[in-house]
C-alpha cells in the first residue's frame, strides 16, 4: 500500500502541475487505533507555480479525488492551509503531527509546525473537538451500544478538548499522549478497546461500560461549561503572509 500511495502522489503531482510539500496519514491509522478494514486517509499540502497566485480570477485551492478501494486522498494548497491556520483550524495542526509521513520537503513540516504554535485558539479548538464528540455520542443506541469506530470518535476528540482546556496548547494527534489525561481505571479500559479495535471491523457494536459512559458524560459537560468562560483569540496574518510568500518563491517550479 505504501508504494501505491507514493505512486498516486507522484501521478497527482504530475497531472496537476503542483509540488507536494508534505503528505501524511490523517485517519485512524495516524491516530494509532486502526481497525483491519480502516481506510488509508492520505492528506497532502501542495504549492503551485508562483504565477498561479497572481490573478484577479478566483482560483481553486484544493484537490479532491474519488475514494478508490481503501484509499481516501485529498490535498490543500498551502494558501488554504495558512488561511485555516489563522482561524486556528485543528486540521493542519493534526496533519503536521502525523506519525505516518509519506512525503515531505526538507524543513517544510518543521517550519510550518513552528509557525502554527502562534495560532492556537483555545476556544475554537475545544469547540471543534466537542462538536465531533457530540456527533459520535448521538449514535449511541439503547443507552450504551455504539460502533467501536464511533466510540473512538467520542474518546479522541473529547480527550483533545480536555487537553486544550487543561494544557492550553495544541492537542496531540495520536491517542497515546491523550490517554495520559485519563484516570487509571478508564485508561485500562481504553487500552483494551484499542486492542479489540485492532482485530474487529469498524462497524462492530460494543456496549460502553457504565464507568466509561459516566466519564464521557461528565467530562463533556465539564469541558463545555468551562469553555463558555474563555476568551476567543484573534490572529493577524502578517507571519502567515511572510511564510506564504517565502514558500511560493522557494518552491516555484515553472
Amino acid at each position: 500500500m505504501q508504494q501505491l500511495i507514493l505512486d498516486k502522489l507522484a501521478t497527482v503531482e504530475k497531472e496537476n502541475g503542483i509540488r507536494i510539500l508534505y503528505a501524511c496519514e490523517s485517519g485512524s491509522r495516524g491516530w494509532e487505533f486502526p481497525s483491519p478494514d480502516s481506510d488509508y486517509d492520505v492528506r497532502f499540502i501542495y504549492v503551485r507555480p508562483y504565477k498561479y497566485y497572481l490573478s484577479v480570477m478566483d482560483r481553486d485551492y484544493d484537490l479532491n479525488f474519488d475514494i478508490t478501494g481503501d484509499l481516501d486522498m485529498y490535498g490543500w494548497d498551502v494558501r488554504k492551509v495558512l488561511q485555516l491556520m489563522r482561524k486556528s483550524n485543528t486540521t493542519p495542526f493534526e496533519w503536521l503531527q502525523s506519525p505516518i509521513i509519506y512525503r515531505q520537503e526538507p524543513g517544510f513540516r518543521t517550519d510550518l509546525w513552528t509557525l502554527s504554535q502562534a495560532f492556537f485558539g483555545q476556544v475554537s479548538n475545544i469547540h471543534h473537538y466537542l462538536g465531533i464528540a457530540r456527533g459520535a455520542m448521538d449514535t449511541i443506541d439503547n443507552g450504551n451500544e455504539i460502533k467501536i469506530k464511533k466510540l473512538f470518535y467520542v474518546l479522541r476528540p473529547l480527550l483533545a478538548a480536555k487537553w486544550c482546556l487543561e494544557k492550553q496548547t495544541i492537542a496531540p494527534m495520536t491517542i497515546g499522549p491523550l490517554m495520559t489525561l485519563l484516570p487509571d481505571a478508564i485508561k485500562k479500559q481504553v487500552s483494551e478497546l484499542i486492542s479489540l479495535k485492532a482485530n474487529a471491523p469498524e462497524g462492530f457494536v460494543i456496549p460502553i461500560s457504565n464507568e466509561l459512559k459516566s466519564y464521557i458524560d461528565t467530562e463533556y459537560a465539564r469541558i463545555s461549561e468551562a469553555s463558555t468562560h474563555l476568551k476567543r483569540n484573534q490572529f493577524t496574518a502578517d507571519e502567515l503572509d511572510a511564510f506564504f510568500v517565502n514558500t511560493i518563491t522557494r518552491y516555484d517550479h515553472q
